[in-house]
């Protein structure tokens, strides 16, 4: 009698998620083009230091709620020195009806009181200054090095991790994972909207708990199974 041959463990690790191909992810990026062919933040900011500090306010809050907040806070603080000056306490009084205030007001202080020491007053343009900021990272700094110089940078925050997993545009694990794909299936002629594509797309239809893919211009090309029937 002869035993049956134990089958051993495959030696190979996983295979990587790939993403979409070249010319499946510029026609999804096509079309969420043509159906926002301007897109832009949300957020209100008129220089790279104010744009800083809504970033790093906006983390689980919402954009409306952060221009709500820094409408005041602004005129009174638009730069460095005069946000440092203000100090926690006075800058608490004007974000308090945005989530972890207690902790951003220390660290828009501290950043603000960093610019000064270590940046003339100014906000870096480069990634590994802006991320040695207190409060600010990857995606924060993305934000900014996008919104302020144009560079082709795809912050992953919720909604763009959302939609990148959920289509197979670029599936991942981590943000970091995700962004690195993204920014490998992307085509060179779309990253420079590809982030705002993205967060505006998941934000007002490929929401989290139900998706509107009637409505969805790309639903052909998303490869998520439980699509949200026509009503």
């Amino acid at each position: 009698m002869t035993r049956t041959a134990q089958k051993l463990p495959s030696s190979r690790s996983p295979r990587k998620p790939r993403g979409f191909p070249p010319e499946k992810a510029a026609e999804l990026y096509r079309r969420l083009a043509e159906d926002r062919p301007d897109p832009k933040t949300e957020l209100a900011f008129d220089s790279p230091f104010t744009l800083l500090v809504a970033v790093v306010l906006s983390a689980q809050a919402t954009d409306a709620g952060v221009n709500k907040a820094t409408r005041e806070l602004f005129r009174l603080a638009p730069t460095p020195e005069k946000m440092a000056a203000l100090g926690e306490a006075g800058l608490a009084r004007h974000i308090r009806t945005i989530g972890l205030w207690r902790n951003k007001a220390k660290n828009v202080v501290a950043l603000s009181q960093q610019l000064i020491d270590q940046h003339g007053g100014e906000v870096p343009h480069d990634r590994e200054a802006l991320e040695a900021l207190p409060g600010v990272g990857r995606k924060t700094a993305s934000v900014v090095l996008h919104e302020a110089w144009n560079e082709p940078t795809i912050a992953v925050d919720t909604h763009v991790f959302r939609v990148a997993n959920r289509t197979g545009l670029a599936p991942g694990p981590t943000p970091d994972k995700v962004e690195a794909l993204l920014m490998k299936v992307t085509p060179d002629r779309y990253k420079h909207g590809a982030h705002h594509w993205l967060i505006l797309h998941g934000r007002y239809v490929c929401v989290a708990r139900k998706p509107k893919c009637p409505e969805c211009v790309i639903r052909d090309l998303c490869g998520f199974k439980e699509k949200t029937p026509a009503s």
